[in-house]
This record gives C-alpha cells, structure tokens and sequence, in this order.
C-alpha cells in the first residue's frame, strides 16, 4: 500500500505534463495556422503558365523538353503554354505535346511570323484567381522584322500596329504580355560581339503607351532578360543558344510575375521578377 501511495503523485505529474504539452502544442497550431493558411491561400491563387521556344530541335530533344514540360505542369498546375515559334498552329512542338502528353492538353497560344500572307496577331484574356485579368497579346513579327532596322514600319506593319493600340485601349487589365516571334533589339557587331543597339521604337512607344508590362521572345542578343524603362523583354532560348534545352515557368500574382528558366537537367539556370507598376504613360 505505500508502494502504491508513492506512485500516485509520480501518475499524477506525468499525466500533469502530458495535458501541459498537449495544450502547448494546441496553441501553438492554433497562432501557427493562419500564417501557413494564408501563404498557402495566396499560392494557391497564383497563376503559373509556360512559355518555350521550338528552335530546330531533334525529335529526341523535343520529345525530351516536352517530357520536362509535363512534369513542371503537373506540380504546378499550370493552366496554358506560350509558344514562342514562327510556325503558328503548325509548330511540330504543339502538335506533339498536345497529342501524347496529357497534362499539356491545355491551352496553347502560340505566336507566327508570316511576313503577312496571313493575320498572325490575337488576343487571349485570363481570368485571374485573385480577380483580375492578364492579357496575353500575339503579334506577328514577320510583318515587322523587315523593318526593325527602320523608323517607320511597312503598311502590313502598320495596320498591326494600329490593331495592337486598339485593342490595348479597349481592355483595362492589370497585366499586359505582349508576345512574338522575333526580338526587338536591333544588334550590330562591334569589335568582335554582339552588342544591341537600340529597342524597335514604334512597339516600344505603344508598350509605354498602354502599360504593357512584357514582351516575350525567343532570346536576342541581349540575352535571357533586359529591363527597360519598366518594361521587361524576356527571351526564350532554343537548342542553339549556349546549347540549352528549357523553358520558362511563369508565376503570376497581384504584384510581381517571377519567372524562372529552366534547363534539360532540371535546374533552375536564371529567375527574373518583374513588379507590378503604375500606367503613367497613358
């Protein structure tokens, strides 16, 4: 019985610390769960999209790069692809990965540069999660690379360019990507590299204009990223640039669009933030 006796207070303060450690552990779910709630609901309203550039890929490449693509689109939800090609709906990429690839069977917008034998411009509009728009804008760069040593565009040209001012007038969204085939850096060789010289005016002026916040590419002599005047010019490299084989993932949020490069072996090779800003210019 005194055995007993002196094992009750030892029950007692176990079980005394067990209840203490329970209700700590309570609170501190209970002050912890809405900072982790509310990262994870502000991740899960961001909107994540793909933009990649064909190039002359061997099919094993290609079929490489899609596989990659896939596995990107799947963690991340990703709800459409830009396809930065000259080749519009017949780009040998799209077809392939909207055909044998199930989580790539989404939207694919992709871009022409038909030097005008055909329209090669549109307009997408996304609903974003946290109400708000994104406006993802292709124009057809054939028309205009003839001129992009010039100050004036061709009449083909123009008339894009007038398209592209209207309809940017017409919609009131919080992010702009204007999308197209080539760069619109114009690049001169000096002393034995590539150095840029200046930025396409007329697109660039509209940019400014109208608040456009990107315009995407396959990558120019300026390499993967330039900053201008509040404007980001994103170039997607293909097979033949520093012999890498990515993509673009694109995050999209209420301020900033991060996107990060990714090369053939997974890595993250280069990240980009761009900040949402004012329309001053209009």
């Amino acid at each position: 019985m005194m055995g007993n006796g002196r094992d009750r207070p030892s029950w007692a303060f176990t079980l005394l610390i067990q209840v203490s450690l329970c209700i700590a552990l309570y609170i501190a779910f209970y002050l912890g769960s809405p900072q982790r709630s509310g990262n994870g609901t502000r991740r899960a309203l961001d909107l994540y999209f793909l933009s990649v550039r064909v190039g002359h890929r061997p099919s094993n490449q290609q079929t490489q790069l899609l596989k990659q693509m896939e596995k990107v689109a799947k963690i991340h939800k990703v709800k459409f692809v830009v396809n930065v090609s000259e080749f519009g709906k017949d780009d040998p990429l799209l077809l392939n990965g909207t055909l044998h690839f199930p989580s790539l069977k989404i939207p694919w917008y992709t871009t022409r540069a038909s030097e005008g034998q055909e329209i090669g411009y549109f307009l997408k509009q996304i609903t974003l999660p946290h109400e708000q728009m994104l406006d993802i804008i292709g124009i057809d760069t054939g028309s205009l690379h003839g001129s992009l040593h010039m100050k004036q565009p061709s009449d083909t040209g123009s008339d894009q360019l007038h398209w592209l001012m209207k309809t940017l007038a017409a919609t009131d969204s919080k992010w702009r990507i204007v999308v197209g085939y080539h760069p619109l850096v114009v690049c001169e060789e000096r002393k034995h590299a590539m150095e840029a010289t200046k930025i396409y005016d007329p697109l660039h002026h509209i940019f400014l204009k109208y608040g456009v916040n990107a315009y995407l590419s396959k990558q120019g002599c300026t390499g993967h990223y330039t900053l201008n005047e509040g404007i980001a010019y994103i170039g997607n490299p293909g097979n033949t640039d520093e012999n890498q084989n990515g993509f673009l993932l694109h995050r999209v949020t209420p301020l900033e669009i991060v996107s990060y490069y990714i090369n053939s072996a997974n890595e993250v090779v280069f990240k980009s933030k761009l900040h949402q800003r004012g329309r001053e210019a209009m």
